[in-house]
């Protein structure tokens, strides 16, 4: 769990890209002057390649700021002042030179590659600590990530370029010593990145938070076997980007137990106690002062808790138990949760982020306060933002420390908890929206567990106000579906609402069988007389044997209908009888509602996803499509409930990172056509090149370009794999994290079943069916997840297969990159010309709505119906739609 957050301090009103004062609600809040963000960080992301890592600008290069936004004019001018001198590569190279010397990590006799981008690294540092500082003292009267994202947002590529030279290096081979940062994994990660550059690059002030995360997920390699997992190794050299906060750490706890206190409040005492300490990392923005941090917590214990008696008897496991248990904490992200000591450690990893994290957001709003706290200003000035449901734990923690320490009621605290939340939705399948195990959270967390329960418990009784008792099977349904807590005990209340409802209805039904009854009574007596009555008249009217007289027969006819009326008669009393008091209980026994007591066989759970919406005051997907998906499938009960608190909040991604610094030839491109820069800013500039999408000259260079990435992508796959590939060939590529449900293994087949019906056919049949292609695959399967590993497995061995294959030559390639990260992913999006996303509900979301990043995508092959085709134009000549 890369749990990060994004923070903002401000007291003044952001600009929206549009250019209008900014509304709390454009971010997801109702109240934007503090803004905090808890996500995922990282993405598989490189600290080098992270979207919010470094800048710093020269004043001449500065980019103005409106006066109605975060950074004023005059803030531009001295509230944030002191931006960086006029640099050149002589004053640069004597930087370098000045920390290869004198803050050493390595040994003075040699410059080499590692050490030179250390020593490059502290030196862009120590420009960016200058707008770091000046942005926390502007804000928060606010305190500070990485090589090449860092040198172009301060807009010195070439000066630092030139300085290098100078020692005897380069600036790629420098910038590739630089390890990618284990924060994060996957589209989550992705988006908080991107997000934080984003922020910091409009001037929001804002902070992020996160773990410290020593080996990250892991380092993938490929063997005859499949996947093996190596720890990552990027914290090993030291982290020239951070800057370690000794000063600023908060304790966190687990296990112990809830007491009432003489005072009449709730008291969380004993259990295991361990701190959290903070690692700053500075996020610049893009052409301008404003740079933002990103706070990492680190775990550890006082030294105190080294038993020193147990170590010196030669017990050394024991004596460093406490340290241990609490490092390992930020040990791994992701760690494997199939055991319950892993399931333990990954909700200390929740209940760490969001402790911390709170405990810090508070302290500044208290000292911001001075003397006087006003809490109910606390909404204005704070807003959580959830980046999934991995930081949930807010909630019930916010409130935790508003009633139990702060004194505050739960009204109070409950109002200014809903006001500051709220929460970013990541999936439409039902089945992955997080649960916890509520005896392990009683365990871990008893307080935590007692608030969610009271939370609960209100919010049962507004699902019974809202859909009232007149239809009890209704009813019930919505509160099994939409309740926090599922397969637990229902309150008295409620239960009490149903027997009192049941008792009643049963109440009806005896009366209204004790009439039926009585009328059943008076029928079959009225049928009685009147069969009496035809009886007598059928005696009265025999007609003798020898009667011939015609009246006679008549009469005789009459009498005969009469007979058979009385014997229908005698047929209806017979039939009325009665109610079978067997038949009458189980008609009653029917009217009752299933029972409220839990399922013994089924574990207690946590909806995690259901406290969000309920804790909050906003829920949003991450594009158009997905937030209405939200809507109207994911949380529809909850929507009708409250429509006013789902909105949509389109993610995409920073194109700072993924073309201007990933891309430049491609950058250059645009920038040459659309006449200026400005479309690194305001992507809406794309928009001209429409213009010129049939101009032979722009296809000329934007074919140039991508055969450049290409070469790059060639060189990459012979180092990693020894395979080699065409660039003349089509780059046909998925990367992103190895799942089922993400259906590598139908493309996988899709090249299967290509294969057989190309050694089907004659070599010149091939050549004219068939344009070549080389189909690459990225990404990691979790260490854990057996069925993801075979699919991996199952893509080697298949490229094994075709790649050695003489019929094919370079008319068909498949290539699995190891170690899909972000400076793979940097190399491989340049370069591909179809980018695959065929998950159902991934493309039911996203694929028109750009927030998969495909900004140097040719085309994206989406599938709705299986492996139907959505092809999409390349982003920079916009869909005609």
């Amino acid at each position: 769990m890369s749990h990060s957050t994004l923070a903002s301090l401000s007291t003044t009103t952001p600009l929206s890209r549009s250019g209008r004062a900014a509304r709390p609600s454009d971010l997801g809040s109702r109240s934007a002057h503090l803004k905090f963000f808890f996500g995922r960080i990282g993405g598989s992301r490189s600290r080098r390649l992270s979207p919010g890592t470094l800048s710093v600008n020269c004043v001449a290069s500065d980019r103005e700021v409106k006066s109605d936004g975060p950074v004023s004019d005059d803030v531009a001018g001295e509230g944030i002042s002191g931006a960086l001198p006029t640099y050149d590569s002589q004053s640069i190279a004597s930087s370098i030179k000045y920390h290869a010397e004198f803050t050493p990590s390595f040994s003075p006799e040699r410059f080499e590659l590692p050490k030179a981008y250390v020593a490059t690294a502290e030196s862009v540092r120590d420009a960016l600590i200058i707008n770091w500082n000046a942005t926390y003292d502007y804000y928060d009267k606010m305190n500070g990530r990485a090589l090449l994202n860092a040198i172009g947002n301060l807009e010195l590529t070439g000066t630092y370029a030139d300085a290098l030279k100078r020692l005897g290096h380069n600036l790629e081979s420098v910038a590739r010593q630089e390890p990618d940062a284990a924060l994060g994994n996957g589209g989550l990660g992705r988006l908080a990145s991107c997000f934080l550059d984003s922020l910091a690059t409009l001037n929001y002030p804002a902070w992020g938070y996160g773990l410290r995360y020593k080996h990250g997920l892991f380092r993938q390699t490929i063997t005859k076997d499949g996947q093996e997992e190596v720890a990552e190794s990027w914290l090993e050299m030291g982290n020239p980007w951070e800057i370690v906060r000794h000063d600023i750490s908060y304790p966190v706890k687990f296990y112990g137990k809830v007491v009432l206190g003489s005072d009449g409040k709730k008291h969380w005492i004993g259990g295991e106690n361990i701190m959290a300490v903070a690692y700053d990392v500075p996020i610049p923005g893009y052409k301008t002062k404003s740079t933002i941090n990103l706070r990492l917590w680190s775990t550890k214990v006082p030294a105190q808790d080294f038993d020193l008696r147990a170590f010196n008897s030669g017990d050394h496991a024991k004596a460093y138990e406490a340290q241990a248990n609490a490092e390992k904490i930020c040990y791994i992200l992701y760690p494997g949760d199939d055991s319950v000591e892993g399931k333990i450690l990954r909700l200390k990893q929740q209940y760490t982020l969001c402790s911390a994290s709170l405990q810090d957001i508070i302290a500044r709003f208290e000292r911001r306060s001075g003397s006087s706290v006003n809490w109910e200003e606390f909404p204005n000035k704070v807003a959580v933002q959830m980046n999934d449901t991995h930081p949930t734990l807010c909630i019930p923690e916010l409130m935790r420390v508003l009633v139990d320490l702060k004194g505050l009621s739960w009204e109070e605290a409950w109002n200014i908890t809903q006001r500051t939340v709220a929460y970013t939705n990541h999936t439409v399948l039902p089945e992955a929206l997080e649960k916890w195990s509520l005896e392990l959270m009683q365990k871990l967390l008893p307080r935590h567990v007692e608030i969610i329960e009271k939370i609960d418990e209100e919010f049962i009784q507004k699902i019974v106000l809202e859909y009232g008792e007149a239809d009890l099977e209704i009813l019930q349904q919505k509160l099994t579906e939409m309740r926090i807590l599922d397969n637990f005990d229902y309150p008295a209340s409620v239960v009490e609402l149903f027997k009192s409802k049941y008792e009643a209805i049963v109440k009806a039904k005896q009366e209204e069988l004790k009439k039926q009854k009585e009328e059943l009574k008076k029928q079959k007596a009225l049928l009685k007389e009147k069969a009496a009555k035809q009886k007598v008249l059928v005696k009265s009217m025999e007609i003798p044997a020898e009667t011939t007289d015609a009246a006679e027969v008549a009469e005789t006819a009459e009498a005969t209908e009469a007979v058979e009326a009385s014997e229908v008669a005698e047929d209806a009393e017979k039939e009325i009888s009665e109610p079978d008091p067997d038949e009458e209980e189980e008609d009653l026994v029917a009217e009752e509602p299933p029972s409220f007591k839990p399922d013994p066989k089924l574990p207690k759970m946590v909806r995690m996803a259901n406290l969000c919406v309920v804790g909050g005051h906003a829920v949003n997907g991450v594009a158009e499509i997905h937030s209405e998906i939200v809507k109207d499938e994911v949380f529809n009960d909850f929507y009708k409930l409250w429509p006013e608190k789902f909105q949509n909040k389109t993610n995409g991604v920073t194109p700072r990172r993924w073309i201007r610094f990933c891309n430049p030839d491609l950058s250059d491109i645009i920038t040459k056509w659309t006449g200026s820069e400005d479309w690194v800013l305001n992507t809406e500039k794309l928009a001209e090149l429409r213009k010129f999408a049939d101009n032979e000259d722009l296809q000329t260079e934007w074919k140039i370009a991508k055969r450049k990435n290409k070469m790059k992508v060639v060189s990459l796959i012979q180092e990693r794999t020894g395979y080699v590939v065409s660039p003349d060939a089509m780059f046909d590529i998925q990367v992103k994290r190895i799942h089922e449900y993400k259906r590598q293994l139908l493309n996988i087949l899709g090249i299967v079943y290509r294969y057989k019906k190309m050694k089907e056919m004659t070599a010149e049949e091939r050549k004219t069916a068939f344009v070549p292609r080389v189909c690459i695959f990225g990404g990691k399967a979790f260490a854990t997840y057996v069925q993801a590993k075979r699919i991996v497995k199952f893509i080697t061995d298949v490229g094994a297969t075709v790649n050695h294959d003489p019929d094919m030559g370079d008319l068909l390639k498949v290539v699995f990159v190891p170690d899909y990260n972000v400076s793979v992913a940097e190399l491989l999006i340049p370069a591909s010309e179809l980018s695959q996303h065929i998950r159902f509900e991934e493309v039911k979301k996203f694929v028109r709505s750009g927030v998969f990043g495909n900004q140097s995508y040719d085309e994206l092959l989406g599938s709705l119906e299986g492996n139907e085709g959505a092809p999409r134009m390349n982003p920079q000549f916009p869909d005609p739609e």
